[in-house]
């Protein structure tokens, strides 16, 4: 039999197939068990499943799809990003330290600064985008990195394998939260990485319907203590979301796809209007860490931010928008926009945020399926509104 390398396209269509318990009906689709505990037939040995805390068949098809699409070795599936990321840092104990982006997401931040210092864990947060200062910055007791990159919102990019070099220099783990980019445009565990993080709620999922992480490690021993901690912790994703979640996967290409043409337009559209001081987006050749991203990475992805003059003219713009919903999270089929400062990033403290470039006018966009023309020509007229409110009389 002929052997096939599929692509990742085909992979996100076909991978549940392998994993559905249905072959003698001829179901396409995964099965939804809806069980809390499994009948056991024997006294002395028990099946696969007892308790969908430690193992459901849904979850299960969930957790190996994903690890297939990361190429790694172990997946496992969580109530939430935040749930898969806290169980991670799991992996680390009373008296060690932890190097964190510095513009990392504020929900990683408050996990860092105000849970992690609690059991003695201490933390430094870092410039990744300068790998001297990441090297300089690791102490004996250093025993993970964590980056993202893309990094969330300012689009900030790392180098990934110059900080594995880092961390397998002083035995430490990397963990790289890959939301943004996904499996089909980012692949951090054959770059070395240890474990990569998705808040799947965003692009894996796409439809804003269900809330769910995912990690995936590239060694197996790794796989296992995370699996324990994932199962003593019971931060666990259910069934009927796992399911969502594997339906979503399955057209993961298609959405990005299109929703990443649409981002390269507005990109090339704001960077023409004079009240924009600044577009972020990786797809630009002029964007800080450019040649490093189009490196490791195959895509700018379907996220940007920019940046308006001041709170009052970016409240103006917002309220004058029409279709991208005002709302947190991303990645969805609808266009989303965000104003970080009061959203993501809302657990940093406003010197912080600034000092990050996280201003009083920056927003981000996560651009949807909507038909680009439609999405420019509402830009266009909220910005108008934007500039009468800076400027007014003034056109665009």
């Amino acid at each position: 039999m002929v052997a096939f390398d599929d692509h990742l396209e085909t992979k996100l269509v076909h991978g549940a197939k392998k994993q559905t318990s249905q072959s003698e009906t001829g179901a396409v689709n995964v099965p939804i068990h809806l069980s809390s505990t499994f009948h056991q037939k024997s006294f002395d040995s028990f099946g696969p499943y007892d308790y969908s805390r430690s193992g459901n068949p849904t979850r299960d098809a969930l957790e190996e799809i994903i690890a297939d699409l990361e190429e790694g070795t172990t997946g496992l599936a969580f109530a939430s990003g935040m749930a898969a990321i806290s169980a991670a840092f799991m992996l680390v104990s009373a008296g060690d330290h932890v190097l964190v982006s510095k513009d990392v997401y504020g929900g990683t931040y408050r996990l860092t600064t105000e849970l992690l210092t609690r059991f003695n864990i201490d933390h430094t947060f870092v410039d990744m985008t300068n790998l001297e200062e990441t090297a300089k910055a690791v102490q004996p007791n250093t025993k993970v990195i964590y980056v993202e990159t893309p990094a969330n919102p300012l689009m900030n990019i790392t180098d990934i394998e110059g900080i594995v070099k880092i961390a397998k220099a002083n035995n430490c783990l990397t963990f790289v939260d890959n939301t943004f980019m996904t499996p089909l445009y980012q692949k951090p565990l054959n770059l070395g990485v240890d474990i990569v993080l998705h808040s799947a709620t965003k692009f894996l999922s796409g439809h804003s319907d269900v809330v769910a992480g995912l990690a995936v490690t590239r060694d197996k021993q790794l796989g296992e203590r995370l699996k324990f901690i994932q199962n003593t912790l019971g931060s666990i994703l259910g069934p009927q979301d796992s399911w969502l979640l594997i339906r979503g996967i399955k057209t993961l290409s298609a959405r990005l796809d299109r929703s990443t043409e649409s981002a390269k337009k507005i990109t090339d559209f704001l960077l023409k209007q004079s009240i924009v001081e600044k577009v972020y987006y990786p797809g630009l050749e002029s964007h800080p860490g450019f040649s490093i991203h189009q490196r490791q990475s195959t895509s700018g992805g379907a996220l940007l931010s920019f940046r308006l003059p001041d709170r009052e003219t970016t409240k103006a713009f917002v309220e004058a928008i029409k279709y991208p919903v005002f709302a947190v999270s991303l990645g969805a089929v609808e266009s989303i926009l965000s104003y970080p400062a009061t959203m993501s990033h809302a657990a940093m403290p406003k010197e912080e945020r600034e000092a990050r470039g996280i201003t009083d006018g920056l927003l981000r966009l996560s651009v949807g399926l909507e038909n680009v023309d439609d999405l420019i020509a509402d830009i266009k007229q909220a910005l108008q509104v934007a500039v009468n409110q800076h400027t007014p009389e003034t056109s665009i």
